[in-house]
């Protein structure tokens, strides 16, 4: 019996099928990686979202009248609580690299600090609240190129407001 032919059908069987794995376990990194981008874009966006409109809850709360101190504050919090920021944020440190966590957890701090402010008596558009609103949309920037530059879509070369951020007081020009 002559074997040559044998061993190369199976040589050749052994290499058909290793790099079918290959190129199998190849597809399957490149899909984790897509999978992993899709995720983190969908708590970005939560994230992102969820920041925005606490921002102009917590403003039209503390612009409106109030029937008494104690009742401005409970609006206030429970608008804080009720928002979903704690939900959205447990997302973000479970999914984001370190550098977006931290930068996340910075527009935490901010919104949390200009509740407390609201919440103490801060006027909306006093000087206090400008200065609380302004180092808010720092960190928002800082939060977004990261959470840009993970997903590999680059920097943006304008801004959508005039300011930092969202903020846009009609009192100022």
């Amino acid at each position: 019996m002559d074997w040559l032919p044998l061993l190369s059908t199976l040589a050749g069987a052994a290499i058909g099928i290793g790099s079918t794995l290959i190129a199998d376990r190849n597809r399957w990194k490149r899909e984790d990686v897509k999978d992993g981008v899709r995720l983190r874009l969908d708590v970005y966006t939560q994230y992102t979202t969820t920041v925005k409109v606490l921002g102009e809850t917590l403003r039209a709360l503390a612009g409106r009248e109030h029937p008494s101190d104690d009742a401005r504050a409970h609006a206030l919090r429970e608008a804080f609580r009720d928002s979903g920021i704690g939900i959205a944020s447990e997302r973000m440190w479970l999914t984001a690299p370190e550098p977006v966590v931290k930068a996340s957890n910075g527009v935490f701090h901010c919104l949390r600090h200009i509740c407390d402010g609201y919440v103490e008596g801060t006027a909306v558009s006093s000087p206090e609240d400008r200065a609380r609103w302004e180092a808010r949309g720092i960190a928002a920037a800082k939060m977004r190129r990261l959470m840009r530059e993970d997903l590999g879509v680059g920097p943006l070369t304008e801004r959508h407001s005039p300011l930092l951020d969202d903020y846009t007081d009609p009192a100022r020009p």
